[in-house]
């Protein structure tokens, strides 16, 4: 009896127009929360840009998936309010990582990941979609005013008829689109000159007082979102779209673990892998680690070469555009909660904790404990919704 061959792998690193149209699946979040971060922590903008490079050159060699990493977002959305300086952004990250590598090594983020239900899981993700949606619609697509409301709806007609097509992406036309339009109506020769120069990045030992105030002031108010987002909604995402690779939450928290006890030396961001950056890679074609590797290719050439002039250089790029590719990344993580609509009490659980997440301060938080606490009351039917 003839052997049936068995369907063949998929490659680890690929690079086609699919990979490159995934690569600008998250630079619609990732974008302005760097240049936020440059501005109001005066970090050195190279150190930044070249390790968030690197970080997601490694992430996309050890998990051979379109997995980037994303800049934390409690730890930036607190440096930009406060204007936090840069020792204490670096006592911080290693603060996180440390952290996280007890949480791996000890398997003690196993021990949640088995707590916490996958209602809950999705849940969170609903919550960060109505964030990213929130941000494209109110900030990012109203920026360049009628013009921009034109480019948007272009983008998003495109995007719409060209979604999912494998042979034309339409991650590629949208991109372009705004490149042109950016060479037309925003391109200053002048400022992209002065932003040209080689740069590396520099040497940094977090001090111990920083470390502690770090863990502090950035790391405890980081620890739920990636508890929620980082780790159990990147896992459940992972296995969503990938499951042949089971990849478990004690790697992802490895990983994330030890780009944040790299970084503070060299001057990096902290960072962490993220369900939204994987749900816009995917969405708009990435099936390997080769979208990351050119994602981090970008940065790394935009630290190396340009980061002295890196707020101003980007801001060419029209914020309708990077809207619209935000708008698909949020709706592809909300559409996630499709899984679970068979059953109403899940759904209902869902429903709560992305509103929580989405509207409170601390929401993911708020989020984790309550849709928890909820999930397994209803369970033992100490609440419910009636017939």
């Amino acid at each position: 009896m003839p052997l049936t061959a068995s369907p063949p792998s998929r490659p680890r690193i690929r690079f086609d127009r699919n990979e490159l149209a995934g690569a600008f699946g998250d630079l619609g979040t990732d974008l302005p929360l760097l240049i936020g971060i440059i501005a109001a922590s005066g970090v050195d903008s190279a150190s930044v840009l070249v390790m968030f490079g690197l970080m997601q050159v490694f992430s996309g060699l050890w998990y051979g998936l379109p997995m980037p990493v994303q800049p934390l977002k409690a730890f930036a959305a607190l440096v930009i309010a406060q204007k936090i300086p840069g020792r204490i952004i670096y006592g911080g990250g290693l603060a996180i990582g440390i952290g996280m590598l007890v949480l791996s090594l000890t398997g003690l983020i196993d021990a949640l990941a088995r707590l916490i239900p996958k209602p809950v899981v999705r849940g969170i993700q609903f919550g960060l979609a109505l964030q990213l949606a929130t941000l494209a619609l109110k900030q990012y697509v109203p920026a360049d005013g009628v013009g921009g409301y034109a480019l948007a709806a272009a983008a998003f007609l495109i995007t719409v008829v060209l979604l999912g097509n494998r042979r034309w992406p339409a991650a590629l036309f949208v991109v372009a689109l705004g490149i042109g339009y950016a060479l037309v109506f925003k391109l200053d020769l002048a400022t992209a000159q002065r932003a040209a120069g080689f740069h590396v990045p520099s040497w940094h030992i977090p001090a111990t007082a920083d470390i502690l105030t770090g863990a502090v002031l950035l790391a405890l108010p980081q620890i739920p979102l990636s508890l929620g987002n980082s780790i159990l909604a990147t896992e459940q995402v992972l296995h969503d779209h990938f499951p042949e690779r089971p990849i478990t939450v004690r790697q992802i928290s490895f990983t994330y673990a030890l780009m944040n006890l790299v970084n503070p030396f060299f001057g990096g961001f902290p960072v962490c892998h993220g369900s939204g950056g994987l749900a816009g890679h995917y969405a708009f074609g990435a099936r390997t680690g080769g979208s990351v590797l050119l994602y981090g290719g970008l940065f790394l050439i935009l630290g190396l070469f340009f980061s002295q002039g890196f707020a101003q250089v980007v801001q060419i790029f029209p914020l309708p555009v990077l809207g619209v590719l935000l708008l698909f990344e949020a709706l592809t993580l909300a559409a996630l909660l499709r899984d679970i609509t068979s059953s109403r009490n899940d759904l209902v659980v869902a429903l709560l904790v992305g509103l929580l997440c989405g509207g409170l301060p601390y929401g993911y938080l708020v989020g984790l404990v309550v849709g928890t606490a909820v999930y397994y009351a209803m369970r033992r039917n100490w609440v419910g919704l009636g017939k």
